[in-house]
């Protein structure tokens, strides 16, 4: 049973639970929809335990398909549609029905019970593969409701919440807004993608009352650059997916927009880390010379810990004096250079505080004197031409000499995912 959306629907079934799309659903619009897609899901065949792909480009559509296959005890497999038919092939493989719309119930039929208890898995998220293949990752129930717990925790919960997600209900951190949402009993307001214009103008609409939203760092950077500035109800932007420039920070304060730097996985379940400290309930140490970071604790999925219990996360990082979790690069992408190891997330973010830098990457290249030379990428603003050496001489005001680049070079722009992470595998 989708015991959140029955929960939510019985205490507010008039209040909003998703805007969206052509309309509104209430709670109790919701849960019958679910209800009645779940049960043409079973009238079909499928059975609980069996994967249910789901290929809906209709965001408030996605989230009742999800509902209903969370009645049925089916796990949610979400496929992006921006993928090649290929990729989604591979991603629905195992499933025993893609939707491609919701699913529909013979005329006069009502809606009856279906199985009691939680499903064993809730969905299987694919990691972004910004370094490696995409992999599946079960996600339960569990996780879910401690991910949501230790949010509202971090950031407060209001009644009359409502989250904007302008990013896809594929990605973890947008399916994560609306089932907190049923969780909390709120309301999520779903964009099909993201459209600076169209996100700045909710923000800046009193009258919408959104009070969180959830972005990445360049999705932040282009409603900035749109005139972003002290949007009068919003209490959080929730601001993950990458790396986080530190002046990305600072021109988000300058505007007055109140921003809560986060840190998280598919593996996780979201949110790991919000402002540095980890979600109630959820332990960090970091591990070995490198400092990797290790994760454990109930937002972690069943498929994630090591032999040790741990979920070790690939992640670099470190402790301020607060004890506050700091990510200073990435284990598989560290370049030595003569010796030295460099972590390329670390010269980005200086790269990226240059007035005159839009984007960056930094990676190494084959040298016969260095082993690897550091070899930086940078969009400019405008397209303007690349001035290499005050790039160089910028880094070198901030970083150790071996951190420096030997060379930079302009590009059109850099490969990143939907979520905003690099894609590292694709840089040459």
């Amino acid at each position: 049973m989708d015991s959140w959306l029955t929960s939510a629907a019985a205490r507010r079934p008039a209040l909003t639970a998703l805007e969206g799309g052509d309309g509104t659903v209430t709670y109790a619009q919701l849960a019958e929809r679910a209800a009645r897609a779940a049960l043409a899901l079973q009238a079909a065949g499928l059975h609980p335990g069996e994967r249910v792909a789901l290929a809906l480009a209709d965001p408030v559509e996605f989230v009742v398909a999800l509902h209903a296959c969370l009645l049925l005890g089916a796990p949610a497999v979400p496929i992006d549609l921006r993928l090649t038919r290929e990729e989604q092939d591979v991603r629905a493989s195992g499933a025993a029905a893609v939707l491609r719309e919701l699913p529909s119930v013979r005329p006069g039929a009502e809606p009856r019970a279906t199985p009691a208890g939680p499903p064993a898995v809730a969905a299987v998220m694919h990691t972004s593969g910004a370094t490696a293949a995409p992999k599946p990752v079960r996600l339960t129930p569990a996780n879910f409701l401690a991910s949501a717990t230790g949010s509202a925790l971090a950031l407060g919960l209001e009644q009359a919440e409502r989250w904007l997600c302008p990013m896809p209900l594929t990605h973890v951190g947008g399916l994560s807004i609306p089932v907190r949402s049923a969780i909390y009993a709120t309301t999520a307001v779903l964009h099909p993608r993201f459209q600076t214009e169209a996100v700045l103008e909710e923000l800046m609409d009193p009258g919408r009352h959104l009070t969180l939203v959830s972005l990445v760092p360049t999705m932040l950077a282009r409603l900035l650059d749109a005139g972003l500035e002290s949007p009068p109800t919003l209490r959080w932007a929730l601001l993950g997916g990458g790396p986080i420039p530190e002046a990305l920070l600072e021109r988000a304060a300058r505007a007055r927009v109140p921003v809560a730097p986060t840190y998280g996985m598919t593996e996780a379940c979201s949110q790991i880390a919000t402002f540095g400290w980890p979600l109630s309930g959820v332990e960090l140490r970091l591990a070995g010379t490198e400092r990797e970071v290790l994760v454990r604790g109930p937002i972690v999925s069943p498929d994630a810990p090591a032999a040790d219990g741990w979920l070790h996360t690939g992640d670099l990082g470190a402790f301020d004096e607060q004890g506050r979790l700091r990510i200073t690069g990435r284990r598989a992408d560290t370049i030595i250079t003569g010796g030295e190891n460099v972590a390329p997330a670390e010269v980005e973010a200086v790269l990226l505080e240059h007035p005159e830098v839009a984007d960056a990457a930094v990676i190494g290249r084959p040298d016969p004197d260095w082993g690897e030379a550091l070899v930086a990428l940078v969009v400019t603003l405008g397209g303007q031409p690349v001035d290499a050496e005050a790039l160089r001489e910028h880094c070198g005001s901030r970083l150790a000499p071996f951190k420096v680049p030997k060379t930079v070079e302009r590009v059109d722009e850099l490969p990143r995912t939907v979520s905003g992470k690099l894609l590292r595998r694709q840089l040459g």
